[in-house]
């Protein structure tokens, strides 16, 4: 069991869009889709309630229009939600002042968007630097931060750049940097990768992984790619209609989908690249054992090195710890496979 503490909580969270929408909720009742439809009103936001952990990557997925953005919009009440709370270390982000919610943007929150927003008239150390600005820090301070953050993305030697002389995955990498000169505790990316060339988005998801294992951030990170998903997350959410239909890890949505829904969004997804070598474990025996895995390794990356073993060898599987939580052989990698090899 996870034993870190909540950082973000949305509970019984409501965005609903039309005049007079917060009249649904008097008395504390919620509505259902008939007062919904009597009104004209568009719910792209029901009833969420989630709970995000301190330093984990937890990621939003669904089709489009399924109310993940406004999800996450309301989550930093860039858009206001109808209903509900939004739990930021315990505080009510709905209760909060203006110059309260000012503060948190500018000193907790940052935030990548699909679309870089850069200033094209500022250079690469301008740009990175613009946050601090803003909370009046000194140039020599701010320039000293962001030359900090311009190196931690990979970026050094190119900070006299203008946007227009990078590609189009430096000019991420700028916005990247931007988001983290302030420190944040949370970290909220809206598909930051989707509109680069798949070589650069796999680039930016290993520089991404690469930073968090550096910097330990709390993470809500929307896609609507559910291998990017599985690479990235350690919890993933699925939303439909505006609801959250199931959250878990891409082991928990592969093996065990909550509905037909799910089952469907995850169909097609090569499991070897999903489940780990504890998913598929047998009971550990006594040994020998031709060598030890990884208790959290996708069986993707452990199919050359169990597979080109001698045909009866069999692998201890050890966790973080050391401790052996069971054991697999060649034949468990090749039930996976096959099963993959008949999946439609």
């Amino acid at each position: 069991m996870d034993e870190r503490p909540v950082k973000l909580a949305c509970r019984s969270v409501w965005k609903v869009f039309g005049g007079g929408a917060a009249g649904l909720f008097a008395g504390g009742g919620q509505p259902d889709d008939a007062a919904l439809g009597a009104g004209n009103f568009i719910a792209a936001v029901r009833d969420v309630s989630l709970e995000v952990l301190q330093g984990e990557i937890f990621i939003i997925m669904g089709l489009s229009g399924s109310g993940k953005s406004t999800l996450v919009r309301c989550m930093t009440r860039l858009i206001e939600p109808t209903a509900g709370a939004v739990l930021f270390d315990g505080s009510d982000l709905l209760k909060a002042s203006a110059s309260e919610l000012t503060n948190l943007r500018r000193h907790k929150m940052g935030m990548v968007f699909q679309h870089f927003a850069l200033l094209p008239h500022r250079t690469v150390l301008g740009n990175v630097g613009f946050p601090l600005e803003v909370q009046g820090l000194s140039k020599p301070a701010r320039e000293a931060k962001a030359l900090e953050a311009i190196e931690l993305v990979g970026l050094a030697g190119r900070e006299a750049y203008y946007p227009a002389e990078l590609s189009g995955g430096q000019q991420q990498r700028v916005g990247i940097a931007r988001s983290l000169v302030v420190e944040p505790d949370v970290w909220f990316l809206d598909e930051p990768f989707s509109a680069l060339d798949p070589l650069i988005r796999r680039e930016m998801q290993d520089e991404f992984l690469r930073l968090q294992a550096v910097l330990h951030k709390t993470i809500v990170f929307i896609t609507h790619d559910f291998e990017e998903a599985i690479r990235l997350a350690d919890r993933i959410a699925i939303m439909k209609d505006g609801r959250i239909v199931q959250i878990g890890t891409s082991e928990d949505l592969v093996l065990n989908p909550a509905s037909p829904y799910v089952e469907e969004f995850t169909r097609g997804i090569p499991r070897t690249k999903v489940l780990t070598a504890a998913a598929i474990a047998r009971p550990a025996g006594k040994g020998p054992f031709a060598g030890t895995v990884p208790a959290e390794a996708k069986i993707s990356t452990l199919v050359s090195e169990v597979l080109s073993a001698r045909a009866n060898a069999v692998f201890e599987v050890k966790d973080s710890n050391g401790r052996a939580v069971g054991q697999l052989s060649a034949k468990d990698i090749v039930a996976v496979l096959s099963t993959e090899a008949e999946a439609p």
